[in-house]
């Protein structure tokens, strides 16, 4: 009997998948699984050679996904979820006590983890969580918090790393405003148009470059240095703004016809030390269940 391809494949591939993928190096993957370089290399090209296409590109600074790799790798995570649902619950039963610090954007706290956290909190009475949306101050390998969702992926630390949704981002603008202006095409003509822009202190947000970019040397006519004032100018008819699509839908904005193409990867971070930790695994995968449970929401 002709064997094929998935006869090939050994399950146990999947982990070093995976951990390649979320920590970016052969290194910090081995580190991750307690293997040598070596045999996670041996692995991974066993998983290509079983599968028949190259999941990853090697560059001279880490590995990343090739397209046929970013496709596998939701399937790997399910893969995952359910292996460690075959395993016997060995761990510690009933509520979860301790505090836990999350380090997280504004609007995803405010917009949608918060919420889900509720019935967490009702659930295990002992759990406190501290919210800490000043991420740019925050430093997982210091342990200034235990967890973080980030809109940039780490690429150094001993951190455990996994994408846990996308944020989709559009131009809105209020429908007063755009009642009153000549209609925008995908030609990006804005010459009839004004927009809402950052500060100078965010030139390094991807929305900043993208309109600076299409401006062209243009000026917005008004900047904030937070996306709750672009929201509340664009509604009251300033502009045009770059902004998350739940955030601006959940404001009544409306959506301009023009693919932006500078969609976040939302990944949560947990030091590996912490990764075991009971109380941080039950906040991490509220958190993991809820971005996923909102994911057409926040991709749009």
């Amino acid at each position: 009997m002709k064997s094929s391809s998935v006869a090939k494949l050994h399950w146990d591939d999947a982990p070093v998948f995976l951990a390649i993928a979320r920590q970016g190096t052969l290194s910090a993957a081995a580190r991750e699984l307690d293997l040598g370089v070596a045999t996670v290399s041996r692995r991974i090209e066993r998983l290509e050679s079983g599968l028949g296409v190259a999941l990853f590109l090697r560059h001279q600074s880490g590995y990343t996904l090739t397209d046929e790799g970013a496709e596998l790798l939701s399937r790997a995570e399910t893969l995952e979820s359910a292996m460690a649902g075959f395993r016997p619950d060995t761990s510690p039963t009933g509520p979860v006590r301790g505090h836990v610090r999350l380090a997280t954007a504004e609007n995803l706290a405010n917009g949608v983890i918060i919420p889900a956290l509720a019935p967490l909190l009702v659930e295990h009475p002992q759990l406190t969580i501290d919210i800490v949306t000043d991420v740019a101050s925050i430093n997982l390998h210091r342990q200034d918090a235990d967890l973080a969702v980030r809109m940039t992926r780490p690429s150094r630390g001993n951190l455990k790393v996994r994408r846990v949704g996308t944020l989709g981002l559009g131009l809105y603008g209020s429908s007063e405003y755009l009642a009153s202006r000549q209609p925008l095409t995908d030609t990006l003509d804005f010459e009839h148009h004004r927009f809402i822009g950052w500060s100078d202190v965010q030139t390094d947000l991807p929305a900043a470059q993208w309109l600076e970019r299409a401006l062209r040397g243009g000026v917005p006519v008004l900047t904030t240095t937070t996306l709750s004032a672009q929201v509340q100018a664009a509604s009251a008819g300033i502009g045009l703004a770059v902004l998350p699509h739940f955030l601006a839908r959940d404001a009544g904005l409306q959506a301009l016809p023009i693919v932006l193409g500078i969609d976040h990867p939302i990944w949560l971070v947990v030091h590996s030390d912490l990764s075991a930790s009971r109380r941080v695994r039950v906040v991490a995968d509220r958190i993991a269940q809820t971005l996923a449970n909102a994911s057409s929401r926040l991709e749009g």
